[in-house]
């Protein structure tokens, strides 16, 4: 193995990961060819710049750790979040209550409050925001924190519900006031948001939990005429904004949308996705179609699960044949 720039070999490690059930294993001994295959490293040549990786906090998480000691809660953060642990770098947590929550809530609980005069996040007090602080104490490096709301305050809707539902034009600007204030009122319990995203999967999720409604063209109407302006005017423009926030294979009719023009794209710092329905195809073309329409903005996976296949799910060689 040589480098570009080094003229002196280069010495390697192979691990294997393997059908056979290696599992990132080091391979030490290898059968000699009559081809050998040389490697050549161009560092000076880099494609993608890596802004992080993590997790999420979410409600029902805090709240399985609040049930702990003291001494294992600080053993389970240090796992994710010391220097020799993970490390986390890349974090997300949600705006009000989520599929991982412990109940529907709002921080708007009082309909018709277009000023938002009565918002509250009380209801993060208890567990969640305590997980994130003790998170942010262990960690030597920090970490970024993206959040999403998965819905709009119910009475914003026209249904009226937690669950589906579009966003009233009426409400725009009181959407948007509800994400300045959030960012206030988590910097004043101490935690600075990094990013976040106009709403969680956009297309909806079956109706079995909290969303809302948005089309790409809706979604960049609201960023570009109310989001991105109230943030910047509230002191918020260092928070990165991120469009979609659902599945790859839907990025191309998105960033087409987004990025459509300067217009269109100014307030946008990017491309947050998921990986759901796609086990084994991890979408290679979308990803790129989305980089080379807007090489400067980030393009972020923002929720994982496991999402495996049924009935495969649990049968190794169905994954090694795809």
């Amino acid at each position: 193995m040589n480098s570009c720039k080094v003229t002196k070999k280069l010495k390697g490690e192979v691990y294997e990961t393997s059908a056979q059930g290696n599992s990132l294993k080091k391979v030490k001994k290898f059968s000699k060819s009559k081809k050998p295959v040389l490697l050549t490293l161009n560092a000076e040549e880099k494609f993608q710049t890596i802004t992080g990786f993590g997790g999420s906090f979410t409600e029902a998480s805090a709240s399985l750790l609040n049930r702990l000691s003291a001494a294992n809660r600080k053993k389970i953060l240090e796992a994710y979040f010391g220097e020799n642990g993970a490390n986390y770098s890349l974090t997300r947590t949600h705006i009000a209550s989520c599929d991982f929550s412990l109940s529907n809530y709002t921080y708007a609980k009082v309909e018709n409050d277009k000023l938002l005069k009565n918002f509250t996040i009380e209801d993060d007090k208890s567990d969640l925001i305590p997980m994130i602080l003790e998170a942010k104490a262990i960690s030597k490096e920090g970490f970024n924190i993206i959040a999403s709301p998965w819905t709009a305050p119910p009475w914003m809707k026209d249904n009226k519900k937690y669950v589906g539902g579009k966003l009233l034009p009426e409400f725009n600007d009181s959407f948007a006031l509800y994400f300045s204030k959030y960012l206030e009122a988590y910097k004043k319990e101490g935690s600075n948001i990094w990013g976040v995203t106009v709403i969680n999967e956009p297309h909806g999720n079956g109706n079995n939990w909290e969303s809302t409604l948005f089309s790409p063209k809706e979604m960049t109407d609201f960023v570009q005429n109310h989001l991105g302006p109230k943030l910047e005017k509230d002191g918020w423009a260092e928070v990165k904004i991120l469009g979609y926030d659902q599945n790859r294979a839907g990025i191309k009719e998105w960033v087409d949308v987004m990025y459509e023009n300067e217009k269109s794209s100014q307030y946008y710092d990017g491309l947050a996705i998921h990986w759901y329905e796609s086990t084994f195809d991890y979408f290679p073309k979308e990803l790129q179609y989305a980089h080379q329409k807007a090489p400067n903005k980030y393009l972020i996976q923002t929720e994982a699960c496991v999402d495996s296949e049924i009935p495969h799910w649990n049968d190794d060689a169905w994954y090694w044949k795809k």
